[in-house]
């Protein structure tokens, strides 16, 4: 990659150029980005995934770019007006809106007001008036009227007026493609405010009710919260609004016109009118709406970038939150009129037993539910339930208490999102063919309690009720960052080899979704992987895919401990010279700390093996194989709280954190609707959020004020 790149990529990420270089060479190479990050700390400089990521994100838009360069220069050059400095312009260019300025006069257009006077033969009278070399343009534009004999060919104008019409319109489209101009006029209109006004659409819809708030509104672009401008945005995309930035067309105008002469010199009299009136078409026709667009375009993008940090940050948390581990699990997916659905799942989340229970109105059949649960539970010796967080949840949650529990078995809410997706999905016709999508949908709420991670990556990150204006962003940036947050999460906690799911598998580093379904095939025929070696024998998986893999994949009772462990194969030699130095087994070195406490890391660095691996070696063999995620902690909503009319100004309530967003937390207190924190309520201006609070974290809160008839619950943050 050029240095040009290397350096700018640096700077974006705040690394040094020999780091952003290494990263490059590696992806070049086919290496993933938690392999890089995990286990080539002495060549990215200990980067974290999250920036090994960004860096590959910004060499990819500059590889897009290099090829873009590509065809503008031969496309300059096929019109011969490529010159040594232009050349150099642009190769030495490294921001995309500059490159496409550059590119703008040699860019096949459409047919233009432009294209149209040339084609009459005015642009020699357009140069005498760009250039200056005329006093009087309405003398100069005789010349250029039919019939002229220095048209050569040129059929001209129909008068003076429509050839110094035809002149201006190619100095106005001259003007708009012009770097400088466009660069100032930027700069302009990003300190603009964007206003906003309700449409004819708005007063007569119902559904445009949600934006009220914005019917007349204002603010500095530059100053506008990312969660403010995609909200007018999908407002006016969807006809409820009108959206304009305040431009100075009088200002902008004046600027463009004293730029122009200090460039060339100030024309006459006569002159400066016809400059003065191709300035003023070329902002309001042409400069006003691009450079409008642009501006917004970009702030947008900003939002963009922000909103999808949001996301993948909550949807880090959600896919870490912890897991309940391998219980046999009684799964509940709550509801009134049609029951609830009960799923019974043994330690791997294998469906046992389904059926569904009436405890609830209109039915009412609490004895016959109650005995029904009481069976399940000793016949299955369930050891958690999980109940979904869906309609009648509060209702069966108070429901099953009500029978005798297994000792040590413990009741657990969990979040539905998504699960009817899931039940209606490929990947859940796949694994219950002979299934409906109720008993699915309810197996997928036990999976979530045992192991959200392992469930949740069957489930497209948008539909998990995490996002903000998840749809309204640009969607393949959406969807590197959500892919690289499940790809960073999964990598982070590991894979056990034997048990994963293809869905899980696909996410491994060097993996994939076709090695995947291998990687569960080869099992199916030959048993369970007795070594991490034994993957270099499935279909298709060659050296290079094992090297990235293998590092994240746990094989529990392997004859090599190792294998259970972080430590990356190409690696297990330096384990086994450590080992030698203390007279021990590597087998008997594994977990044993008062061993690994006398190991010198520094002993043991040399060649390509640097101190961040060995210290990374001496942490994982102190605890092989750790799950990096947290115990999981019962929770309960407050017993006296129903309905919002049970809700009480001052009143303190224990709750769950459901959705992060700028602007604010959205908690769940027991009810159907979830109320907000706004972000006022967290600390000083300025404050994130994400910051503060964590998805799916238990805290106490206080109502602040309720809008029953708007169903808003507004509630404080209780310290601890």
């Amino acid at each position: 990659m050029k240095e040009i790149y290397l350096k700018q990529i640096a700077a974006t990420v705040g690394a040094k150029v020999w780091q952003v270089e290494n990263c490059a060479d590696m992806f070049a190479d086919g290496d993933t980005i938690p392999f890089i990050s995990r286990y080539r700390k002495e060549k990215t400089g200990g980067m974290d995934d999250a920036t090994v990521a960004e860096v590959k994100h910004w060499v990819d838009v500059y590889e897009e770019m290099e090829k873009r360069k590509g065809t503008i220069l031969k496309t300059i050059e096929e019109t011969g007006a490529l010159s040594d400095e232009l050349r150099t312009r642009i190769e030495e260019c490294v921001d995309a809106v500059e490159l496409e300025d550059i590119y703008l006069p040699w860019r096949p257009k459409r047919r233009t007001k432009a294209t149209a006077a040339k084609e009459l033969g005015l642009e020699p009278l357009a140069d005498l008036m760009w250039n200056l070399r005329t006093r009087d343009p309405g003398q100069s534009a005789r010349a250029f009227v039919s019939g002229s004999p220095s048209l050569q060919g040129k059929p001209g104008a129909e008068s003076v007026e429509k050839a110094l019409a035809g002149a201006r319109d190619i100095i106005a489209e001259r003007l708009s493609e012009n770097a400088a101009i466009r660069r100032n006029l930027r700069t302009i209109f990003k300190a603009r405010r964007l206003e906003a006004k309700a449409t004819k659409a708005a007063a007569d819809s119902p559904e445009a009710a949600k934006y009220r708030n914005y019917f007349d509104f204002k603010m500095p672009l530059d100053r506008m919260p990312s969660h403010n401008l995609l909200a007018v945005l999908r407002a006016e995309n969807e006809g409820f609004l009108s959206l304009s930035l305040d431009t100075d067309a009088e200002k902008c105008g004046s600027k463009i016109y004293y730029d122009f002469c200090q460039e060339r010199g100030y024309p006459s009299a006569a002159l400066s009118e016809q400059i003065k009136e191709a300035v003023a078409d070329s902002f309001k026709r042409l400069l006003e709406p691009s450079i409008s667009a642009e501006v917004i375009r970009e702030a947008k993008a900003r939002a963009d970038v922000e909103s999808i940090k949001v996301f993948g940050e909550n949807l880090r948390q959600l896919l870490l939150q912890a897991p309940v581990g391998q219980k046999r699990t009684m799964a509940i997916d709550p509801g009134f009129r049609n029951g609830c659905k009960i799923a019974c799942l043994d330690e791997q989340g294998n469906l046992l037993y389904h059926t569904i229970i009436f405890p609830h109105p209109p039915q009412n059949e609490k004895i016959k539910a109650l005995t029904t649960l009481q069976a399940m539970l000793e016949k299955y010796g369930i050891q958690a339930v999980a109940i979904g967080n869906g309609t009648a949840s509060r209702e069966t949650e108070e429901f099953i208490r009500r029978v005798q529990l297994p000792e040590g078995c413990k009741v657990w809410t969990v979040s539905e999102d998504g699960a009817s997706i899931y039940s209606a999905s490929e990947i859940a016709r796949e694994e219950f063919p002979d299934e409906d999508v109720t008993v699915r949908g309810a197996v997928s709420i036990g999976r979530r309690l045992m192991d959200p991670l392992s469930e949740l990556v069957k489930i497209d990150p948008k539909n998990l009720g995490i996002g903000q204006y998840q749809h309204d962003v640009d969607q393949s940036l959406l969807k590197e960052k959500l892919e690289g947050t499940v790809e960073s999460c999964v990598n982070s906690v590991g894979v056990n080899l034997n048990t994963a799911s293809p869905y899980l598998l696909s996410y491994v580093a060097g993996i994939g979704p076709v090695l995947a379904r291998n990687i569960v095939s080869w099992r199916a025929q030959n048993g369970p992987f007795r070594s991490r070696a034994e993957l270099l024998t499935v279909p298709r998986l060659g050296p290079k895919a094992y090297e990235q893999c293998a590092g994240f994949l746990r094989i529990r009772g392997a004859e090599n401990p190792l294998d259970a462990s972080a430590v990356h194969p190409e690696s297990y030699h330096i384990v086994d010279a450590m080992a030698s130095s203390l007279g021990v087994s590597t087998k008997t070195l594994v977990g044993n700390a008062e061993l690994i406490s006398r190991i010198k890391a520094e002993d043991f660095v040399g060649g390509s093996v640097g101190l961040p691996t060995v210290q990374d070696i001496l942490k994982e063999l102190a605890k092989p194989g750790l799950d990096p995620r947290e115990q999981a902690s019962e929770f309960a909503f407050a017993d006296d709280v129903h309905s919002l009319e049970d809700l009480r100004t001052g009143m303190e309530l224990p709750g769950i954190v459901t959705n992060i967003t700028a602007f604010g937390a959205f908690v769940d207190v027991g009810l159907h609707d979830n109320g907000l924190i706004h972000v006022s309520q967290m600390g000083p201006r300025g404050t994130d959020p994400s910051r503060v609070l964590k998805l799916h974290q238990q805290i106490r809160v206080r109502v602040l004020s309720v809008d029953i008839d708007r169903g808003r619950i507004s509630l404080g943050l209780v310290k601890p």
